[in-house]
């Protein structure tokens, strides 16, 4: 399997603990369904980015499973935020967003889903935690201008598109700056009621 996952640790580090350059996230713990959702995206058009596709083509869903698993089960420490100095508005405004949501807007927390400790749930939502600022800013423009899809209902996409241009730079900034408390594991499937639909996660999971 380390032969076989040697182009994944050449960009997402060793053991996928993340890239050097905050571009190529962490992979390591994050849930295994997620990480296949990912991969297949990439080989099949959903995701964007050309060395991935190329990488993945013709890859069937089962070894890409394995390779999914194999990241998946793999735990390391996570290092100290590089970012922890914001400015208070931002700061503000990215806890805000980020832990309460705006009811108003129908804007739902970041909290709501990926939980309290933003440490995910099985099986498909993945921990925000451990990320970098420009990477998680990237994602969230990505699903705003439609370059990034996901399983529909694709509820990045609806809850990226409520968000500011500032509003993503001051929750991805928040995010970024938060230390990670171990153990840091997804929480288990269906112990977070979903306030929207959301891909594959059961409509049994949202709330009343």
């Amino acid at each position: 399997m380390r032969a076989r996952v040697a182009a994944c640790t050449h960009c997402h580090g060793a053991s996928g603990r993340a890239g050097p350059d905050g571009f190529y996230p962490r992979i390591a713990g994050k849930p295994a369904a997620y990480l296949l959702a990912q991969l297949v995206s990439f080989r099949d058009g959903g995701r964007t980015y050309e060395p991935m596709r190329h990488l993945l083509e013709g890859l069937p869903d089962d070894y890409l499973g394995e390779i999914a698993q194999y990241f998946a089960d793999t735990h390391l420490p996570y290092s100290a935020p590089a970012l922890t100095n914001l400015p208070a508005a931002m700061r503000e405004t990215g806890r805000t967003l980020s832990e309460s949501g705006v009811a108003a807007r129908g804007l739902p927390a970041c909290a709501a889903c990926h939980g309290t400790s933003f440490s995910g749930m099985e099986p498909h939502i993945p921990g925000l935690l451990g990320l970098p600022r420009d990477y998680i800013a990237a994602q969230l423009g990505s699903w705003r201008t439609g370059l990034r899809h996901a399983v529909q209902p694709d509820c990045m996409a609806e809850v990226a598109g409520l968000l500011t241009p500032q509003e993503i730079a001051a929750v991805s900034a928040w995010l970024a700056a938060r230390p990670v408390e171990e153990p840091y594991v997804a929480a288990p499937a269906g112990s977070l009621p979903l306030p929207i639909e959301c891909g594959p996660a059961s409509s049994a999971e949202r709330k009343p």
